[in-house]
């Protein structure tokens, strides 16, 4: 039987009893309506799970008792960083959804010329945290253990100039010469580059391929921001991860 998973911030210790967090304990009480004594998975998202089971419920309040943290089994041996354009919100959301449940290690969302959403200092670090939400909702639903890494918000040009390449480097595009299922690398890490709605302009592109990203292609069609992420990423994981 599939247990009902739910996060809490850790780091969490076998053996103990601990308070869910309020929007996990509203889950399991008022959504799941589990009570006393009903199994569950409890994990911190430093990549140990741990089988719980209920002790007590006082209203929205629960509390569990943990039994011994293992390994989660759910990551892949592909390390992907997606660079993504900030696209529309519902967009923006149900790309990282998707892209967490698709095996993501990182996300960085940066800002190019063609964004329509634009954001200052404080609208940022509220995305921020409302991204951090939808991945790790992704993670209770999808089985993992290990809560992918979600980047403060960042002009594409301030992300090359601060994150050294490490390992493949990949940008979508629909002119790129090669395709992507065509590579023949075995990288152990890649970062993918994908523009938000109406994609990178020339002068992106350009800063990309200089900044050591590979242009590739998806096929003949142009695809929406959000498929592209996740096309692009079942090709990655089905290449060298473990979509196999």
């Amino acid at each position: 039987m599939r247990l009902n998973r739910i996060f809490c911030d850790g780091p969490l210790v076998g053996r103990t009893e601990i308070a869910l967090p309020a929007a996990g304990g509203y889950h399991v009480a008022r959504v799941l309506r589990m009570r006393e004594g009903a199994p569950l998975s409890v994990f911190d998202g430093s990549g140990q799970e741990f089988r719980a089971e209920i002790t007590r419920v006082e209203g929205d309040k629960v509390t569990v008792a943990l039994g011994d943290g293992t390994p989660g089994t759910a990551e892949s041996p592909l390390r992907i960083t997606l660079v993504q354009g900030v696209s529309r919100s519902e967009r923006m959301d149900w790309t990282l959804q998707k892209a967490t449940e698709l095996g993501v290690a990182a996300i960085a969302p940066v800002l190019t010329a063609r964004s329509v959403v634009r954001l200052d200092e404080k609208q940022a670090a509220k995305k921020r945290d409302h991204w951090k939400g939808i991945v790790i909702g992704a993670c209770e639903q999808c089985g993992r253990a290990k809560i992918p890494t979600v980047s403060p918000p960042v002009t594409l040009r301030e992300y090359f100039a601060t994150v050294r390449k490490d390992g493949l480097r990949l940008v979508l595009s629909p002119s790129a010469p090669a395709s992507l299922v065509g590579l023949a690398s075995m990288p152990s890490k890649a970062e993918l580059l994908i523009g938000p709605e109406g994609g990178l302009d020339d002068d992106e592109l350009h800063a990309a391929q200089k900044a050591g990203f590979m242009p590739v292609r998806l096929g003949p069609r142009v695809l929406r921001t959000e498929t592209a992420a996740v096309v692009a990423l079942s090709v990655l994981q089905g290449l060298w991860g473990d979509l196999q």
